[in-house]
């Protein structure tokens, strides 16, 4: 598995992160070997969320880890959304929140932190007090974001002694906003709008990590798009161009997104360990300039 750097953090990571959204309920037994199969790759960074399960993601992960497999881990998770109900950034819940994930992880630290979807009440200074608290106790080690604007990461940025090390944002071949705007600039067409503030660019710019999550889902959780009958144009292309590399589907679609030159780290979505293998070879197939494009108009996409 190919390194690369995890925003200004020095932190060295594999370019694909395994999502572990999707391990409640699955047995201690189920989870480690979900956890070798990564590991066998080179996939030592494991992306959870405190609302993963209600927190159990987090617990059979902690349980099917021993101590002595730690400091081999890249444990990054989330906080921020109390579900149904409210985001929250105050200094109480982003503390209270690292306490909870630290009791069901297991561990006494957590390598990356991000907050999960912005908080319009979000007062940086307050964040700031709690990610020094995090930061000297040894808790969390580095810091980032999820689904925010550039605007949204500088006002927070301000207040940091730390750099925001990454951001967590849909991405894949069906929900691609972040390159469409950019492709279409100046042009009278939906393609040409900018939804969110030239993010793509900006991480690029500042160094800040793009972690594409649902990078096999279209619209929002709507389902997969491979192998699916609403996408037949797509999935010959697809087709045709894995069968050129002797990869699947699933490869390929993590091998668009690594094309990119942003140096993005796509997060795994599956707890199936055929799909998770796919998504993990990625790493070793790169697009030519033609391959990707031919992807990215048969997802529907009109170059101007």
């Amino acid at each position: 598995m190919f390194k690369i750097e995890l925003g200004k953090s020095g932190l060295q990571v594999p370019t694909v992160a395994v999502g572990c959204m999707r391990i409640s309920g699955k047995t201690e037994k189920e989870v480690s070997a979900f956890i070798d199969t990564a590991l066998g790759y080179g996939a030592n960074f494991f992306d959870h969320a405190d609302i993963y399960g209600g927190g159990e993601s987090e617990a059979v992960f902690g349980k099917a880890i021993s101590p002595s497999m730690r400091e081999n881990l890249i444990i990054q998770t989330k906080c921020g959304i109390v579900p149904g109900k409210m985001f929250d950034f105050s200094y109480e819940h982003i503390v209270g929140s690292v306490n909870g994930s630290l009791e069901r992880l297991g561990t006494d630290y957590i390598d990356v932190l991000l907050l999960h979807r912005p908080d319009a009440l979000m007062e940086p200074e307050e964040v700031a007090r709690a990610f020094d608290e995090l930061k000297s106790s040894g808790k969390v080690r580095h810091f980032g974001v999820s689904n925010q604007n550039p605007y949204q990461m500088q006002l927070l940025q301000s207040c940091l002694d730390m750099p925001l090390c990454a951001n967590q944002l849909q991405f894949g071949i069906m929900h691609a906003p972040m390159i469409q705007s950019g492709i279409n600039v100046n042009m009278y067409n939906d393609s040409a709008v900018n939804r969110d503030g030239g993010v793509l660019d900006f991480c690029r710019l500042n160094r800040i990590t793009v972690q594409p999550w649902s990078p096999m889902q279209y619209g929002f959780f709507e389902g997969c798009f491979v192998d699916n009958e609403k996408f037949p144009e797509l999935n010959a292309k697809m087709g045709e161009i894995a069968e050129r590399h002797g990869i699947s589907k699933t490869t390929l679609a993590f091998a668009w997104i690594l094309r990119h030159p942003a140096k993005m780290q796509p997060v795994t979505g599956t707890t199936n360990l055929d799909r998770l293998e796919d998504c993990l070879k990625a790493a070793q197939v790169r697009l030519t300039r033609e391959e990707w494009y031919e992807i990215y108009k048969a997802a529907g996409n009109v170059l101007p």
